[in-house]
């Protein structure tokens, strides 16, 4: 210790100045790049981390958005084919029935008026369906001219009450 002193003793304050100042500002520097070094590191992991979260999730953004979608997809195509199978069922029913000549016969009476030889039909109508076409001069719609259907039709449009 002594011969630092000596060693001290023979430069001038401003020197020692100096140089104390210099191995501090080394120390400091040396302390604050640790810490930069080990913090940095950090980041870098934590950076690493991040971007590589951020890939999976746009890559895998896509083809889970069109799994959701087909998935939708194919639970609509079973209900319309359930639908579908529902439908054929009733044609197929129905047309069974068809090919009963009974069916066929009530059907034709029913829709057609068909009747047999020797039956009489009667025909009830509805005495208040008939007004609004013959409320223009006595005229049924079918004795008028087809252009005066149609502008029937739009006045009737126009009256909300109708």
């Amino acid at each position: 210790m002594a011969g630092n002193r000596d060693r001290f003793a023979t430069f001038s304050t401003a020197t020692r100045l100096k140089q104390l100042g210099e191995r501090t500002a080394a120390h400091v520097y040396r302390s604050q790049s640790r810490r930069q070094v080990r913090r940095s590191r950090l980041t870098g992991r934590a950076a690493l981390l991040v971007l590589v979260l951020c890939t999976l999730v746009v890559a895998l953004a896509y083809p889970m958005r069109q799994y959701v979608s087909q998935r939708s997809e194919i639970a609509k195509q079973q209900k319309d084919a359930v639908s579908a199978r529902d439908r054929l069922e009733r044609l197929r029913d129905e047309k069974a029935r068809w090919q009963d000549n009974a069916y066929a016969e009530q059907q034709a009476r029913k829709h057609l008026h068909f009747v047999r030889p020797g039956e009489i039909s009667y025909i009830m109508t509805d005495p208040g369906a008939g007004g609004a076409e013959q409320r223009r001069g006595g005229q049924t719609a079918t004795d008028r001219p087809w252009y005066s259907n149609v502008w029937d039709g739009v006045d009737k449009a126009d009256r909300p009450g109708d």
